[in-house]
């Protein structure tokens, strides 16, 4: 695991050494281990190495034979091992052990078409010097991070987060205003798009191609569903099915325990992270280390069903309790963004990344279960908005249930049924959308400056927005089921969920694997009928019912309670005078973005507990923290 950054000249000039290194450091924390950076005629790659395998002489950037193929590299190739006996077969030599190697020489042997044999996550800069080339690759589900620019002069800037790019003087701040109202909507910025104007994500399952001053984008894996809808597929062949899926998770689970030093498991004891545990203790992992975080507030606290995994799996498990650092860690944590970002939970996961640290290097972790077994409930809401009489239903309670002062709520039933029919009232081409949107079209007007409504243009539903529109328009070959979770599989688990895990186990240095999203897993997982993930109302079913062998029943069938905070409670308290530092009618004046009455009307009615304006408060805060850091 490392961080890397790169510039590749349009014309032959002169790369700073220094430049390059302060890019580096700013990567540090992505990869402790060393600095390796290296300058050609028009090019030059930096990288911070986080050492896993092969510790002494997996050096980066590495080189193939003769110096003409250079290659900085984040993340880990996991079938490099059968790639490495291919290659050598063919008579490439190598002189390390390193994953790292193999890109470079099948590079050499298969062109274009070598990154179609990687099975893992990475984010790669490939230097060609005969060709004056530059690749940049990005694995297919987006689990690890790659930004780009090009300056006035046509020069490529790149790096693994946007700080490092941002120092290069040829990078400009300024301010996306598209982004932002995405971020205002979403609470994260789908790619291509970032915070800044003229800085882009490379999308998942990507490589960008820069060669003779132009520059191309190129996708080389697209998920392509084409389930078995027949009535005999799915009575046939379920216990086929269940044979299929578990061989492919123990499979997942098993190359990714590849490592020279200690590893271990996150555990919130869900079936997600349950299953990967269960998995490893199968395959024989010895000492089979696990970590949990708890909460003070017992309503967040999900230590018990970890402990019940921990008891049968007899791991050596380590436990957190979180307690309110709020104002710190809220400092720290948008720091390591570099964009807005309005997950809350990235401080749990920040959190338990740290205790993990102590004890391990590597990390496996249950993220993507609920995109790709579908375990969201808002895939239950767009299943119940099909019904005409419901959705009337819902939506004429909405006012009755508006009138629930927050305090009465809490994490129950009423909570639940507020939101969801709290979508109702959002547009049904928004899909499953409407549960996941803070600011709807309407509120966003009136939050709104003048000025900043004539700079974004005309206001557009998100499904009219790239990029939303394009994924919208691959819909129709797919079941009901399966087009919502192809939509957050390609926008929501890059943008945000592996976005959040990757900032904050890097943050600690802690190398963090995702067995869940093996590429050939959501390959056979998209070709089963959606109805067999979400039978009835019951989430994961297929994955639930496969697991039964080997979890417990009370872990695999427990109510969802996701990974969260309770920042309610913390923006009345630790983070009260914070917010009214940040939130106030000065500053927000001054910068001429939003409308203040907005903002002072949602602080009044949460402080005073006469409704829960968490998300939309929480999002504006990051975002004045943040344009205070880096504008």
């Amino acid at each position: 695991m490392c961080g890397i950054c790169g510039i590749v000249n349009s014309e032959e000039g002169t790369i700073s050494h220094s430049l390059l290194s302060h890019m580096c450091k700013t990567l540090y924390h992505r990869g402790p281990d060393e600095e390796g950076i290296t300058i050609r005629k028009k090019a030059g790659l930096g990288a911070r190495r986080l050492s896993i395998i092969d510790l002494e002489r997996g050096h980066q950037p590495l080189s193939n034979e003769n110096g003409t193929v250079w290659v900085a590299h984040n993340g880990e190739i996991y079938n490099f091992p059968s790639l490495k006996r291919e290659l050598e077969a063919a008579g490439h030599i190598f002189r390390t052990r390193t994953d790292t190697e193999t890109i470079v020489h099948s590079y050499e042997e298969w062109g274009d078409d070598f990154v179609e044999k990687f099975r893992g996550m990475f984010a790669f800069a490939l230097w060609d010097e005969k060709r004056q080339r530059m690749l940049l690759v990005r694995d297919r589900l987006g689990i690890k991070p790659l930004y780009y620019t090009l300056t006035e002069d046509k020069s490529l800037i790149f790096g693994s987060e946007l700080k490092s790019l941002l120092l290069h003087p040829g990078v400009k701040r300024t301010l996306n205003p598209k982004a932002l109202d995405l971020f205002l909507t979403l609470e994260y910025i789908p790619s291509p798009h970032t915070i800044f104007k003229d800085i882009h994500k490379l999308p998942p399952g990507c490589y960008l191609s820069y060669e003779n001053g132009c520059l191309e984008i190129k996708r080389y894996w697209k998920l392509s569903p084409s389930p078995d809808t027949s009535t005999e597929a799915k009575e046939r062949n379920l216990s086929r099915l269940k044979e299929e899926l578990y061989s492919l998770l123990k499979e997942s689970v098993k190359i990714r325990l590849l490592s020279d030093v200690p590893l271990g498991a996150f555990l919130s004891g869900g079936i997600d992270s349950s299953t990967i545990v269960g998995l490893m203790w199968e395959l024989g992992v010895s000492p089979l280390r696990t970590f949990s975080v708890g909460f003070e507030e017992e309503s967040y606290n999900e230590l018990k069903h970890a402990r019940r995994i921990v008891e049968k799996f007899k791991t050596k498990h380590e436990e957190f309790i979180l307690r309110p650092q709020a104002l710190e860690l809220t400092q720290r944590l948008i720091r390591h963004l570099d964009e807005p970002f309005g997950d809350f939970s990235i401080f749990p996961t920040y959190l338990i990344s740290k205790v993990a640290r102590e004890h391990v290097k590597v990390i496996l972790s249950g993220d993507g279960g609920d995109e790709v077994f579908a375990g969201y409930e808002h895939y239950q809401a767009q299943k119940l908005s099909r019904s005409a009489l419901l959705s009337s239903f819902l939506k004429g309670i909405y006012p009755l249930l508006q009138k629930i002062p927050p305090s009465s709520r809490k994490k129950g039933i009423w909570n639940k049924l507020r939101r969801l029919s709290q979508g109702f009232k959002n547009e049904t081409n928004l899909r499953h959308f409407r549960w996941m949107i803070f600011f709807p079209l309407k509120e966003k007007e009136n939050l709104y400056s003048y000025d900043f409504l004539k700079e974004i243009g005309e206001m557009k539903e998100i499904y009219e927005k790239e990029p939303f529109s394009s994924l919208y328009q691959e819909l129709d070959k797919l079941d009901e089921v399966n087009a919502e979770l192809y939509l957050d599989l390609n926008s929501y688990l890059p943008d945000d969920i592996l976005v959040k895990v990757d900032r904050m186990s890097m943050a600690n240095s802690l190398e963090t694997r995702v067995p869940l999203l093996d590429h050939k897993l959501v390959e056979f997982m998209f070709r089963v009928p959606g109805n067999l993930k979400l039978k009835g109302l019951t989430t994961k079913w297929l994955f639930k019912k496969t697991m039964e062998r080997l979890l417990p029943r009370e872990n695999i069938y427990r109510s969802k309670e996701g990974f969260s905070i309770p920042i309610k409670t913390w923006l009345k308290l630790e983070l009260r005078e914070f917010m009214l530092d940040y939130l106030n009618e000065k500053r927000i004046k001054e910068q001429g973005l939003f409308n203040f009455p907005l903002i002072k009307k949602m602080i009044e009615h949460h402080l005073a507990g006469k409704e829960n304006y968490s998300h939309e408060l929480w999002s504006l805060l990051v975002f004045e923290v943040w344009k205070e850091n880096y504008l």
